[in-house]
């Protein structure tokens, strides 16, 4: 049961919301592993409708030609990188908030089978449209 004085709920809430925040950072925007392995994940939102999945990935400054879309099983994975802009030149940086480096993301699809109708990267987001297959 939350507490009367409005103050304490409203502090208490704003401290789990600074946690998830933190917890997302974390998770996104971990710092590049040596060698070749992804270093992030992108964000997702899926939607269901009738005849299939529509799925958007927040991907900004990655050129389509850094794209890898694969289907295989019940798995959807898409790979690429996002190169620092300045990396032929020597730079100090202030902040870096935005992920920079390979990335992966693999999806676990729901119960059945689907093929890639459409796949579109516009504004820094991909959408992808996946037919059900009965």
């Amino acid at each position: 049961m939350p507490p009367r004085d409005p103050t304490v709920w409203m502090w208490a809430e704003a401290q789990r919301m600074l946690g998830r925040a933190e917890r997302l950072q974390q998770r996104f925007f971990e710092p590049a592993r040596a060698g070749r392995e992804p270093a992030w994940e992108p964000p997702v939102d899926i939607f269901e409708v009738p005849g299939g999945l529509l799925i958007e990935i927040a991907l900004p400054g990655v050129e389509p030609e850094r794209l890898k879309i694969s289907y295989e099983g019940d798995v959807l994975t898409v790979a690429g990188e996002r190169p620092l802009p300045c990396a032929a030149e020597p730079a100090v940086i202030h902040r870096l908030e935005i992920p920079y480096g390979r990335f992966e993301r693999r999806l676990a699809l729901t119960a059945g089978h689907y093929e890639l109708t459409r796949y579109q990267l516009m504004h820094g987001c991909l959408a992808l449209s996946l037919r059900r297959v009965d």
